[in-house]
């Protein structure tokens, strides 16, 4: 099939490569490059470094509204787009552009979680499963009818890392059976029911409470990493929390246990992977001989 790919970050890389094994990808849209790093150079997004080591020809407007970016989109003549965490929203002559429609690739069970973040917003809610959805595109916000979905469960440790690369594989091969079923496919029309919007995460929710359950925290934790990274400050210092357990323990809130485990509200959170600042992510026994805690130590924010 004649595609053009919509896609800007890594959740998109895998749905890329998929596409282009099996099908014509006759151009990629992508966000442009933005400065980044230490020296603010442009940097081009995970889908245009891959896109461009494929060889395929990538645009990066900054709008799709003007007409004359809606004519060159056109001139593509793809059957249809696939888009996936692209960055921009598709005013209605590009979603009429392919003849087949626009197909979006969204990471939640629709309509729970429409919106910017929706791996982040299952794990932070204690969500027993998600999944990845293939949905007709129209122009509001992912309320599109549904063609395709599947459940996964996630898992009592999971991050958002880690649910991000399952997911992105999951919709990988998903969108190539939807894509390849699309004749016999029935769109169901999104219940009115259960609606939920995943808002974009405020760096102002990742400082820990020390006084909430430990379940809220081990949410938390999770759900806010790899970035932007649930964060305390021990001995004065601020560390970033990537990985952790519900634990056996209990002591004042905040309250360094022994082998880096913190008591909370209720109960308390096992730190499985720290790191402090300027330096790399590390398990308990290397941080804390790195950087011990004396006894009586306190997490807290400030």
């Amino acid at each position: 099939m004649r595609l053009i790919f919509m896609g800007s970050p890594d959740f998109s890389v895998p749905v890329l490569e998929a596409l282009h094994a099996h099908h014509e990808v006759v151009c990629v849209y992508c966000q442009p490059p933005r400065p980044a790093g230490r020296g603010k150079k442009d940097r081009p997004t995970p889908v245009q470094t891959r896109a461009e080591e494929l060889g395929l020809p990538v645009r990066h407007p900054t709008s799709l509204r003007a007409p004359e970016a809606q004519a060159e989109f056109a001139a593509l003549g793809a059957e249809a787009a696939v888009v996936v965490a692209y960055g921009l929203i598709l005013p209605q002559p590009i979603l009429d552009a392919p003849e087949r429609g626009c197909l979006n690739i969204h990471a939640s069970l629709l309509p729970r979680w429409r919106g910017a973040a929706p791996i982040h917003r299952a794990i932070l809610a204690g969500d027993a499963e998600t999944g990845i959805c293939i949905m007709q595109m129209e122009a509001g916000l992912d309320t599109g009818p549904v063609l395709m979905c599947e459940k996964t469960h996630i898992g009592p440790e999971e991050t958002v890392q880690d649910l991000h690369d399952r997911l992105s594989d999951m919709g990988a091969r998903l969108i190539l059976g939807a894509l390849g079923a699309l004749d016999d496919l029935v769109p169901c029309p999104q219940p009115d029911a259960g609606v939920t919007y995943a808002e974009k995460i405020a760096k102002a929710e990742a400082g820990i409470d020390w006084t909430r359950p430990a379940a809220e925290i081990d949410r938390q934790i999770r759900g806010l990493s790899p970035f932007p990274g649930a964060w305390t400050l021990l001995n004065g210092e601020r560390v970033k929390l990537l990985r952790c357990r519900l634990a056996e323990g209990q002591g004042a809130p905040g309250a360094v246990l022994p082998g880096l485990t913190i008591a909370c509200g209720t109960g308390a959170v096992e730190i499985t992977l720290a790191q402090r600042e300027g330096k790399r992510p590390m398990e308990p026994e290397e941080f804390l001989r790195g950087f011990p805690l004396p006894e009586g130590s306190r997490a807290h924010t400030a």
